[in-house]
């Protein structure tokens, strides 16, 4: 048994970055740049994104993670009584640290389908919480793609959420930290423009997808996107070095890097999840991503 060979099956976080990002950091430790973000390096990815969105508008950050990402696109869009409906497998709301809450700005959950919102779940969210003013008023609403269990939004179920949300005049933040599997799921059919014209805000994520650390936030309002920056600053997610991470989103943005990642990912999560099936093992979830939820026997998990 000693010398069998044994797998990880630790998370996203184990392991540093794509050999092509390390040596792309190192290549370019003494260049001289300006700070916070205002090198050529992070301005060379904001083009790139730019191109991929089809639009020269589009306001984009780059912050540390995705907790930092999800935290300021709320904190920043919303005034202090207004809140935010998610669904209650989102990230946001038990996996956070209770970050959103700390900002002053009410969860308001609704069970979700596949871990996805509805336009009818969306909608009852919004009439719970607009009767009275003693109520936290919904001005927000948070979606994941893919999703907490791995499930992808296509482009019906995306364009439904964002046409409730325009009904109701709530705003529509994507958190992508899986984004690039998302898009290159075999049940995807939206591409990146798509997402920008369907939501208020979203990011792009780096730190699951070949990156040190790094997420891009993509907003849609300019004038939201003008103060940004002094939400970054006061909440300690404003990099000095910020060349770091726009180094990183360059790299993984040239010879659609990021992307055959992801693909590579979703492949690696369908061969095993088939190979799962086939040994007679359930799954909690369908793997349409990068995720897999095999149900397995205490025993099982323990000799793993």
């Amino acid at each position: 048994m000693e010398n069998i060979p044994r797998y990880s099956f630790h998370d996203d976080y184990s392991e540093g970055a794509h050999p092509s990002i390390i040596e792309a950091l190192a290549h370019t430790n003494l260049s001289q740049q300006s700070g916070y973000g205002d090198d050529e390096y992070s301005e060379d990815a904001r083009k790139s994104i730019r191109n991929l969105i089809g639009t020269d508008e589009a306001n984009i950050y780059f912050t540390p993670g995705g907790t930092g990402a999800n935290l300021l696109s709320i904190a920043s869009h919303l005034r202090p009584h207004e809140a935010i409906i998610a669904a209650e497998p989102a990230h946001i709301v038990g996996k956070e640290g209770g970050a959103i809450e700390a900002t002053g700005h009410k969860i308001i959950t609704e069970p979700g389908i596949d871990g996805k919102l509805t336009p009818e779940m969306i909608q009852s969210a919004f009439d719970r919480s607009s009767e009275f003013a003693y109520q936290p008023k919904a001005k927000m609403v948070f979606i994941s793609n893919a999703t907490e269990i791995g499930t992808v939004y296509n482009r019906n179920e995306l364009a439904a959420v964002a046409g409730i949300c325009k009904k109701l005049k709530l705003l529509l933040l994507l958190d992508g930290a899986r984004l690039g599997a998302a898009l290159t799921s075999s049940k995807n059919d939206m591409t990146l423009n798509d997402v920008y014209n369907y939501t208020d805000i979203f990011w792009i994520g780096g730190t699951k997808n070949g990156a040190l650390l790094g997420e891009a936030v993509v907003i849609k309002n300019p004038s939201f996107g003008a103060d940004f920056p002094y939400h970054m600053k006061q909440r300690g997610a404003l990099l000095a070095k910020g060349m770091v991470i726009g180094i990183q989103f360059k790299t993984l943005l040239q010879d659609d890097l990021l992307f055959r990642l992801a693909r590579f990912s979703n492949s690696a999560a369908t061969e095993m999840s088939s190979s799962l099936a086939k040994m007679g093992f359930k799954l909690w979830a369908e793997t349409e991503s990068n995720q897999v939820f095999p149900i397995f026997p205490p025993a099982l998990v323990q000799e793993l």
